[in-house]
């Protein structure tokens, strides 16, 4: 059964799954407990377009990290930061042609990293981007004292 995952950002201004960021996509990821596996859909904003009417590789790229930070967190219950990820462009993602999908499984926790596939699929269920990422998972302390340094 799949539940919406909280938000563990306290100021919501997050560009990927911040509530009260203005320009932002305001995504909710969802766990689903039996899958194993982190979930969101968005409807691309035309103004995301890259050349022709395809979303933009970075906005593509930035879902795919965002959803693999969120399935960390949930599977470790710890925030953690990119270590490494990897892409692969598929085939086009159209704006104008319905919702996309995006989902998340954890292959494997080796000490502090958590490596991770997700995928991107048109509103057809199609692959168009995949990602391969090792998350490093940071003790509160730690994360805080990253996010919080000026």
């Amino acid at each position: 059964m799949r539940k919406e995952i909280q938000n563990p950002y306290s100021d919501n201004n997050c560009f990927f799954c911040g509530s009260e960021n203005r320009i932002g996509l305001k995504l909710k990821f969802y766990w689903d407990e039996e899958k194993k596996e982190a979930s969101t859909e968005y409807l691309p904003a035309q103004h995301f377009v890259g050349l022709g009417n395809i979303l933009h590789g970075a906005i593509q790229m930035g879902i795919l990290d965002e959803i693999m930070g969120w399935t960390s967190y949930v599977f470790t219950k710890e925030m953690g930061v990119t270590s490494v990820v990897s892409f692969k462009f598929l085939k086009p993602t159209y704006i104008g042609s319905g919702k996309i999908s995006v989902t998340c499984r954890v292959i494997s926790k080796e000490g502090s990293k958590v490596n991770m596939q997700a995928t991107l699929s048109n509103n057809k269920n199609e692959a168009c981007t995949t990602a391969a990422g090792t998350y490093h998972i940071l003790p509160a302390n730690q994360y805080n004292d990253l996010i919080h340094r000026k």
